[in-house]
């Protein structure tokens, strides 16, 4: 498995993510950005890459800060996901940096790029797909699912998976139902999948740190997640087990 810095930038800031592939694959391979949580690029965001590089993907974990930027504690977590998420079209820019990066990487099929994302990365996941972005997939795992601009879910051309937990506290059904009222005014092949019992960061081992409230693993959700988001990949792809 090869694993490198992908130095790319949106306008004037540096970012640095991290790309994952085997190179024993010949031929042009389907591509993921894969934007990982409030705290930045950390090794839950590359086990997961490096996972999905295994099936045959070419993954960037995407840098959402710049510099490689990650959050030291829980706190300037929150900090540095607040000043990203506070304008909404510098937002949008900033995951589109990532896509367009990875689909100018050799070896990538730019028309055949999906998106995902663990809890903020799962929103933002969204948000690009929201600007209209040339996705083929889009997964958020326990993602916030409210957005400034419900409506721009038209824009989506991905289709859609949502992995959320029913026991989620920091993310309602409300917040929920809210998404899925209004991407079913659309056009657009999307599915959400609850999971009984499972918290916010359920699929992350960290997420059982007493210090980090209202989160949890969930080992059996994980694992059911995991297989719903590489069967929706499998069907977008062409691939018939990814």
């Amino acid at each position: 498995m090869k694993q490198m810095t992908l130095d790319y930038r949106d306008g004037s800031t540096a970012l640095k993510g991290v790309l994952l592939s085997d190179d024993s694959r010949a031929g042009n391979r389907p591509g993921i950005v894969l934007f990982p949580d409030a705290r930045g690029i950390g090794a839950h965001a590359i086990e997961r890459a490096g996972r999905l590089a295994a099936f045959g993907f070419v993954v960037l974990v995407a840098d959402l800060y710049g510099d490689g930027a990650t959050a030291r504690d829980l706190p300037q977590a929150v900090e540095l996901m607040g000043a990203l998420r506070a304008d909404l079209g510098h937002w949008r820019t900033r995951a589109e940096a990532s896509r367009l990066a990875l689909s100018q990487v050799d070896g990538v099929e730019p028309a055949r790029i999906a998106a995902i994302g663990y809890c903020f990365g799962g929103t933002t996941a969204l948000e690009l797909a929201r600007s209209g972005a040339p996705l083929a997939a889009v997964v958020s795992f326990h993602g916030g699912l409210s957005s400034e601009r419900p409506d721009d879910a038209a824009n989506i051309k991905a289709k859609v998976l949502v992995c959320h937990g029913a026991a989620d506290g920091l993310v309602s059904m409300v917040q929920l139902h809210g998404f899925m009222e209004a991407i079913g005014k659309t056009g657009v092949d999307w599915q959400v999948q609850v999971y009984g019992n499972a918290a916010h960061g359920f699929t992350n081992p960290e997420a059982d740190d007493p210090n980090i409230p209202d989160h949890g693993c969930d080992p059996a959700a994980d694992r059911r997640s995991w297989a719903a988001m590489l069967g929706l990949l499998g069907e977008v792809f062409g691939m018939a087990s990814p």
